[in-house]
């Protein structure tokens, strides 16, 4: 009897050993994001739920921070506080040169991965405000952005294109992604803007609740914009998308693009990359803004920072590269 309750208590302990083995050799990544309500949530949760279905095979468990954006995402990632981000192609652009918030320096240690979708820049103005263009937002109260956001590095880029400045407003917010839409139909603030995959909840809220009316974003400064840097695009808002909002709405745009660091494994990003791409039909039925995805366009739209090596191992795996 005791040799049986000796051998029970081996099995006991070896079975202990090996399941703080099983957790000590699991890995554990973070993707940064956005607000939680925006797109960049929902494409980080999409990615680390395709990852997180077979971490039993690899070993990775995957989750989902939301942060300020675009640009927290780079510098998060660079400090090595975040292994994957979500950010602007424009915001990437920037790193990858030294420019723009980054004028510090190029970030050589920037991967990117794969671009997402496309994010044009919504303007969006309060029923009552009578705006009919940008320019009408002259001495109203207009939501620039939070700092570190992309939103607000390109409303950076428009307003000197338009040769306007922050003085123009009589109040200029910085509220978050997640605030501006209750902000707005509070009459707190007569606009905002906001960089953003669509549909969006972000944008969806407003036009339900208070009527909410797109703005179009035209005219010679914006088409110059469009032709001198290599990460903008025109784009259309289809009429119908938004409440209140019958008629196509024209502004321009970028791309989200998904970025981590050469500091990250290549085994990391390789996993992450095939968790994706191996379920890609149901990574594109997890939000209508990545219903139209294309992966030969994703590996090459908005991507300014060298390919991290585990992702190219997996285009060239598959013949895309």
């Amino acid at each position: 009897m005791k040799k049986l309750t000796a051998i029970a208590a081996a099995i006991a302990v070896a079975a202990g050993l090996a399941s703080t083995n099983a957790i000590a050799q699991q890995k554990f990544v973070t993707i940064g994001t956005g607000g939680v309500t925006g797109v960049y949530y929902a494409a980080g949760g999409a990615i680390c739920r395709l990852m997180n279905k077979d971490r039993n095979k690899h070993g990775i468990r995957c989750s989902v921070e939301s942060t300020g954006g675009s640009v927290y995402n780079i510098n998060t990632i660079k400090a090595g506080e975040l292994d994957f981000g979500v950010a602007q192609s424009d915001v990437q652009y920037n790193a990858a040169k030294g420019s723009g918030q980054f004028k510090d320096g190029p970030d050589k240690e920037l991967r990117a991965v794969f671009s997402i979708h496309p994010e044009p820049l919504v303007v969006l103005a309060r029923k009552e405000a009578n705006v009919k263009t940008f320019a009408d937002f002259k001495g109203k109260r207009f939501n620039v952005g939070n700092p570190g956001s992309g939103q607000r590095a390109t409303m950076e880029v428009l307003l000197d294109a338009l040769g306007m400045k922050l003085g123009d407003f009589t109040l200029v917010s910085e509220l978050k992604a997640d605030e501006h839409g209750p902000a707005l139909c509070d009459n707190k603030i007569d606009g905002f803007a906001y960089v953003v995959g669509n549909p969006s909840a972000n944008i969806q809220d407003p036009t339900t609740t208070c009527g909410a009316r797109l703005v179009n974003i035209t005219g010679p400064a914006v088409d110059k914009l469009v032709k001198a840097y290599p990460y903008y695009a025109a784009a259309t808002i289809p009429g119908g998308m938004y409440a209140a909002n019958p008629d196509p709405v024209k502004t321009f745009g970028v791309v989200a693009t998904f970025v981590s660091s050469s500091k990250v494994p290549a085994d990391t990003v390789y996993t992450m990359v095939k968790a994706v791409f191996d379920n890609f039909d149901d990574f594109k039925k997890l939000h209508p803004a990545l219903a139209h995805l294309d992966p030969k366009e994703m590996i090459r739209n908005g991507l300014s920072a060298p390919l991290h090596d585990g992702a190219v191992r997996y285009y060239k795996e598959k013949g895309w590269m």
